[in-house]
């Protein structure tokens, strides 16, 4: 499909930021965005590159009511050959039209999802950075358009589009041990809800809870289950991983749990790199106990955003517990090197993740 393009004045472009490890993450945007419609009519259409603008919607649109979206987080990185280097993009399209498909929103093909961020990335390239730690990040989103309120159905009329933002590390902390309040009053999603799917609602969800683990002095929220409250589900926005007695495990994929790309990545890399690895359940008091007796010696979190987050305390039923000295472990250091080498272009990429934009 022919991309439109409307281009500023040289003159009318943003200037770059001298130190993205200074700027907040996901605060500031570049030139351009994409954009493209959907009517129940004609289909997806209309696909743009336009400079970056507000939306202008009603009052009454049904996003603002029922909150019908979804969207994606992803990264674009720039390689010591001067490449724009994107990480398994195609896994990003098919999880969107996954959480789209949950949301009753009508799939985006592959192969458009795929030109509009290439396309954009290119006139954007200036924008991504050289520096370790930095990136571009990209957030392609749909929303319903339509104006209607009092009948909950899904919307007509659709708008997807694409922001980038140049990022450095998105916790303050950096790669560092942070730290973990997990509390038994919240859930971040039940069983036949929308856990699995990327929209907003999840995260507008555990917004109190997470405020609540800032203000006792911790990063973020250990997710436990709905039902129970008994079991490890997710770490913030982020999947959750255990190194236990020498084996990496994580909680499986039930429905509640979103299927992240980087979990999925370390659990594919894991075996070449000489861990085991598991998906079961696991239980807050087992993870406790395993802190308390050595059997658990790293807990980490992995996701685009931060890539991978080692975890050096969390704070459960009145007790704090303290994971490897509040150090970053061995493994949760040997998958950021190993993940971040392959993202940057600077290691063997022996999977065939690394997509090039050419």
């Amino acid at each position: 499909m022919e991309i439109r393009k409307e281009l500023l004045p040289s003159g009318q472009l943003k200037p770059l930021f001298e130190d993205l490890m200074k700027v907040e993450f996901g605060t500031n945007f570049t030139d351009y965005m994409f954009t493209m419609e959907y009517t129940r009519e004609e289909g997806w259409k209309d696909p743009a590159i336009t400079p970056y603008h507000p939306l202008v919607l009603d009052p009454a649109t049904i996003m603002f009511h029922y909150s019908q979206a979804a969207f994606e987080g992803q990264k674009a990185y720039r390689s010591p050959k001067d490449e724009i280097l994107l990480f398994r993009p195609a896994e990003n399209a098919r999880r969107m039209n996954r959480s789209m498909a949950r949301m009753c929103i009508p799939e985006i093909p592959e192969d458009l999802f795929l030109q509009a961020e290439c396309e954009l990335l290119k006139l954007e390239k200036r924008w991504i950075p050289t520096q370790k730690g930095t990136s571009l990040y990209i957030r392609p989103t749909v929303i319903p358009t339509e104006v209607l309120l009092g009948a909950v159905r899904p919307s007509d009329n659709y708008l997807f589009y694409i922001i980038l933002s140049p990022v450095g590390p998105f916790y303050k902390e950096g790669f560092n041990p942070i730290g973990l309040w997990v509390d038994k009053t919240y859930s971040r999603a039940a069983s036949g809800g929308t856990g699995a799917a990327k929209t907003g609602g999840n995260y507008a969800g555990s917004i109190a809870a997470t405020l609540m683990a800032k203000n006792k002095g911790y990063s973020q929220v250990l997710w436990l289950d709905a039902k129970e409250h008994r079991y490890v589900e997710e770490v913030g926005t982020m999947n959750v991983f255990f190194v236990i007695e020498g084996k990496l495990v994580t909680p499986p994929l039930t429905g509640t749990i979103l299927p992240g790309i980087t979990r999925k990545s370390l659990l594919e890399m894991a075996g070449d790199l000489g861990i085991e690895t598991e998906e079961r359940l696991i239980s807050i008091d087992e993870l406790a106990e395993g802190v308390d007796s050595g059997r658990v010696t790293e807990v980490f979190g992995a996701g685009t955003a931060a890539v991978i987050s080692p975890v050096g305390r969390f704070h459960f039923d009145g007790k704090e517990y303290v994971v490897n000295n509040n150090e970053t472990g061995y493994w949760a250091k040997k998958f950021f090197d190993t993940l971040t080498g392959i993202q940057y272009g600077e290691s063997e990429d022996k999977y065939g993740w690394v997509y090039k934009v050419e």
